[in-house]
C-alpha cells in the first residue's frame, strides 16, 4: 500500500490509499471523494446529532417566549371560591401567575446573561477538556432545568430566573464547545457542509417551537411544553454519550477508510498537545478582528429579525396570534433550508477548484450581508402587499444564512487549533451587536412609530455594508503565522 499526502494548500490536504498507483492532483481528489463514504458516513451522522442538540437547546430556550402569553394572560385572582369547575380545571392545566411586564422581561432575558458569561471560559476550556463530556453534561443540565421550570414557577419567580440563568449558561456550553468538534472531525473540503448542517439546528428550533407550542398549550397545558422538550433533551443526551467520541481515532464504529481519510486530511492541523493561547497575537491579528466584526454584523440583523418579526407582522398585516405564529415561523424554515444548501455549495466550489477558500468565504459573507440589507430596506414599502411582505421576510432571513459558509466558519481556516476560543470571542462580539440592535430598535419604535421600521432597516443595511467592507479588506483564509509556529513546535 502507498499513502500519499499533499501538505500545502489546506484545500488539497487529502491522503489517499491506493495500490501501486500514482494519481494526478485532479484524479486524486476524485478518487478520494469516491472511495470514502459520503453523505451516509459517520461524520455526517455526527453532524446531524449536533444538529439535533442545537434544535433541542434552542427549543428549550425560546419556548418560554410563547408560553409566557398563557402563563400571565389572566387578571382574575387565582383560585377564587366562585370560580367555575371548568375554570378551575383550566387553571390546573395552565397555572396563571401575576408577573408584571418588568418581571417577564427579566425572566425572558435571564438566559442571555448566562449565555454571555460562559462564552470565553468555554472557548478556552473546550480545547483542554473532553468536548464529549462538556456538551453531554451541559445538554443534560439544560434538559433537567427545563423539567424544573414549571414547579419552579409555582414556588416563586426568583427560582424561575435562577433556572433560566443556569440553563442559559449550559446552553452556552453546548453552543460554543461544539465548534471544537470540527477541529478533529471535519476534513478541509467538507467544513462548509458539516458545520452548516449542525448550526442550522439553531434555525430549525424556533420554527418547531412556533408551530407546536401553541398546540401543546391548548391541548395539554403550558407545563407540558417544558416537560416534552426537557424529556427529548434527556433522551438525546444518552445518544450523545453513546455515539460521540472526541477523536475519530478512538471511535469503535467508524470505518477504517473514513477514519484514515479524516485523520490524514487534518495531519497538519491536529495535535494532541495543548499550548497556551497566543492572546497577544490574536488581538493583533486583523483576520481575527474581521471575524469578530463580521459576527457583530451578522447578529445585529439576526437578532432584529428574531425579536421583531412578530411585531412587524402584527403592525403591517393585522393578523391574529395563530396566523402571526405561523407566518413568523416561515422565515426560520427557509433559513434552515438555505443554510444547509450553502454548506453544500461552498464545499462544491472548493472540491471542484472553482474558487479559493478566501474567495468562497468572502463571496458567501457578501451575499449574507448585502441581500438581507436590500430585502430589509424594501419591506417598509410593501405594507399594502400581504404576499410581498411574507416573501421578503423569508428572503431576509434565508439569505442571511449565507454567512454559514462565510464569516461564521472562517476561524476554522485561519487557526483550526484555536477555533473554539476564536468562535467564543466572536460569538460574544455578536451578542453585543444583538443587544445593541434590540435596544436601539426598541427606542426607535417608541419614539417614531410612523417611520420606525424604515429607520430600523436602513440602520441594519448601514451596519451590514460597513461590516462587509471591513471583512472584504482584511479577512484571510490561510493558517496564520502565530498558529503555524505553535503547531510546528509540537511536530
Amino acid at each position: 500500500m502507498i499513502y500519499g499526502a499533499k501538505l500545502g494548500n489546506p484545500r488539497k490536504s487529502i491522503l489517499c490509499k491506493v495500490e501501486r498507483k500514482v494519481f494526478t492532483e485532479e484524479e486524486e481528489i476524485t478518487f478520494c471523494s469516491e472511495s470514502v463514504p459520503g453523505f451516509c458516513s459517520f461524520r455526517y451522522g455526527l453532524s446531524f446529532l449536533v444538529h439535533c442538540c442545537n434544535v433541542i437547546t434552542t427549543a428549550q430556550r425560546t419556548c418560554l417566549n410563547l408560553t409566557m402569553v398563557v402563563m400571565v394572560n389572566s387578571t382574575d385572582p387565582h383560585g377564587l371560591p366562585n370560580t367555575s369547575t371548568k375554570k378551575l380545571l383550566d387553571n390546573i392545566k395552565n397555572p396563571v401567575y401575576n408577573w408584571s411586564p418588568d418581571i417577564q422581561g427579566i425572566i425572558l432575558s435571564s438566559t442571555f446573561y448566562g449565555f454571555v458569561i460562559i462564552q470565553v471560559p468555554v472557548g478556552y476550556f473546550s480545547g483542554i477538556y473532553s468536548t464529549k463530556k462538556m456538551i453531554g453534561f451541559a445538554l443534560c443540565l439544560s434538559s433537567v432545568l427545563s423539567l424544573l421550570i414549571p414547579p419552579a414557577a409555582g414556588i416563586g419567580v426568583a427560582w424561575v430566573i435562577v433556572c433560566r440563568a443556569v440553563q442559559g449558561a449550559a446552553q452556552g456550553i453546548v453552543g460554543t464547545a461544539q465548534f471544537e468538534i470540527y477541529v478533529k472531525w471535519a476534513p478541509p473540503l467538507e467544513r462548509g457542509r458539516l458545520t452548516s448542517m449542525s448550526t442550522s439546528g439553531f434555525l430549525l428550533g424556533p420554527f418547531i417551537v412556533l408551530l407546536v407550542t401553541g398546540v401543546i398549550c391548548e391541548s395539554l397545558g403550558w407545563p407540558m411544553v417544558f416537560y416534552i422538550f426537557g424529556a427529548c433533551g434527556c433522551a438525546l443526551c444518552l445518544l450523545w454519550f453513546i455515539l460521540f467520541y472526541d477523536d475519530p481515532k478512538d471511535h469503535p464504529c467508524i470505518s477504517i477508510s473514513e477514519k484514515e481519510y479524516i485523520t490524514s486530511s487534518l495531519v497538519q492541523q491536529v495535535s494532541s498537545s495543548r499550548q497556551s493561547l497566543p492572546i497577544k497575537a490574536m488581538l493583533k491579528s486583523l483576520p481575527v478582528w474581521a471575524i469578530s466584526i463580521g459576527s457583530f454584523t451578522f447578529f445585529w440583523s439576526h437578532i432584529i429579525m428574531t425579536l421583531y418579526t412578530p411585531l412587524f407582522i402584527n403592525s403591517t398585516l393585522r393578523v391574529n396570534i395563530k396566523e402571526n405564529g405561523f407566518l413568523s415561523s416561515l422565515p426560520y424554515l427557509f433559513a434552515w433550508i438555505c443554510g444547509n444548501l450553502v454548506g453544500q455549495l461552498s464545499d462544491f466550489f472548493l472540491t471542484r477548484n472553482i474558487l479559493s477558500v478566501i474567495a468562497v468565504r468572502k463571496l458567501f459573507t457578501a451575499a449574507g450581508f448585502l441581500l438581507p440589507a436590500i430585502f430589509g430596506v424594501c419591506l417598509p414599502h410593501l405594507s399594502s402587499s400581504f404576499y410581498g411582505i411574507v416573501i421578503f421576510l423569508i428572503l431576509v432571513s434565508a439569505t442571511g444564512s449565507f454567512c454559514l459558509g462565510g464569516v461564521l466558519i472562517n476561524g476554522l481556516d485561519i487557526a483550526p487549533r484555536y477555533f473554539g476560543f476564536i468562535k467564543a470571542c466572536s460569538t460574544l462580539s455578536g451578542m453585543l451587536g444583538g443587544l445593541i440592535a434590540s435596544t436601539l430598535t426598541g427606542l426607535i419604535l417608541r419614539q417614531d412609530p410612523e417611520s420606525a421600521w424604515f429607520k430600523t432597516f436602513i440602520l441594519m443595511a448601514a451596519i451590514n455594508v460597513t461590516g462587509l467592507i471591513f471583512y472584504l479588506i482584511v479577512a484571510k483564509a490561510e493558517i496564520q503565522d502565530w498558529a503555524k509556529e505553535r503547531q510546528h513546535t509540537r511536530l
